[in-house]
């Protein structure tokens, strides 16, 4: 699954990145959590141009009676993304990137869970693959929230855990996001492990476990000893 994860990147580096031109300020994110306002990139459906969105984690389904479902859909598994009643009318029209530059797993160890950190090689921002939806209360209250889709983890991963989140190539930014793409075969080559030899990881100190804490200390390198 993908629980936490972070965002500290310039506007300059994110414009470039996802070739967004309006960007708000970002503050840095070391410790993003479910139900809190998350960086994404949608298409506009008429322009087909980017744009940028903070939208709720924790995806809701348009026919939800109660938003406190969300809490429970931050993820989304690949394999079984298309046939899913809350996700299915998603993944054919409603796809995003979800920005970041970092994530957290845990492992078990002699009783404890020690949280790892996860980034590119050349710690440059990517996105991982999200879906979104429109949920309206029935006081007309209009909350748009999404989910990150996971898959099986790469050999850097796996022994720590056994998903991980979509990470999508840069190439495959455009096909994602294009809504008249609706084919589940096409999209489901997407969804791959990202390459391990292109990653890296380190543990960091379990501070992190608490999602108040938000400074740079979340992803300081610790000993592994």
């Amino acid at each position: 699954m993908c629980g936490r994860f972070t965002l500290n990147q310039s506007l300059e580096a994110l414009a470039k990145t996802f070739d967004v031109q309006q960007l708000p300020d970002l503050a840095a994110e070391y410790n993003i959590a479910p139900t809190q306002k998350v960086a994404t990139v949608l298409q506009n459906s008429e322009s087909k141009k980017r744009e940028f969105q903070q939208l709720h984690w924790g995806l809701i389904p348009s026919w939800a009676k109660d938003p406190g479902m969300g809490a429970k859909l931050i993820n989304a598994r690949a394999e079984t993304v298309a046939e899913k009643p809350a996700f299915r009318s998603a993944f054919k029209h409603r796809r995003c990137l979800v920005l970041a530059d970092g994530f957290y797993e845990w492992q078990r160890q002699q009783g404890k869970k020690q949280p790892f950190y996860f980034r590119l090689q050349d710690g440059k921002p990517f996105a991982f693959a999200g879906l979104w939806e429109r949920w309206h209360s029935p006081a007309k209250e209009e909350i748009i929230s999404c989910t990150i889709l996971t898959t099986s983890a790469n050999e850097l991963l796996q022994p720590i855990h056994e998903r991980m989140p979509v990470i999508l190539e840069s190439q495959d930014y455009d096909l994602w996001l294009d809504s008249q793409v609706q084919t589940p075969q096409t999209l489901q080559q997407l969804l791959r492990p990202y390459p391990a030899p292109a990653m890296t990881a380190y543990p960091v100190s379990t501070i992190v476990n608490n999602s108040r804490h938000n400074s740079p200390e979340c992803i300081t390198p610790i000993s592994g000893d």
